[in-house]
């Protein structure tokens, strides 16, 4: 049996808010552990802030 779209939702709002799940069927237990692993593994990505300028580029100027 597949997980219908609302059970789905359902689940991802509880891993994303950081809920239990509150059951035991494991079709859910596997989607909500791979969205709460998804989740963890962006969270130990660095976050890249700013703009990174190139001051020796001259590409794009017309000299």
């Amino acid at each position: 049996m597949t997980l219908s779209s609302y059970r789905m939702h359902r689940i991802y709002l509880a891993a994303t808010m950081g809920y239990g799940l509150g059951s035991n069927d494991p079709e859910e237990l596997s989607y909500y552990n791979k969205i709460r692993k998804e989740m963890d593994d962006m969270e130990k990505q660095p976050i890249k802030k700013g703009i990174s300028l190139n001051w020796d580029s001259t590409e794009g100027m017309d000299k």
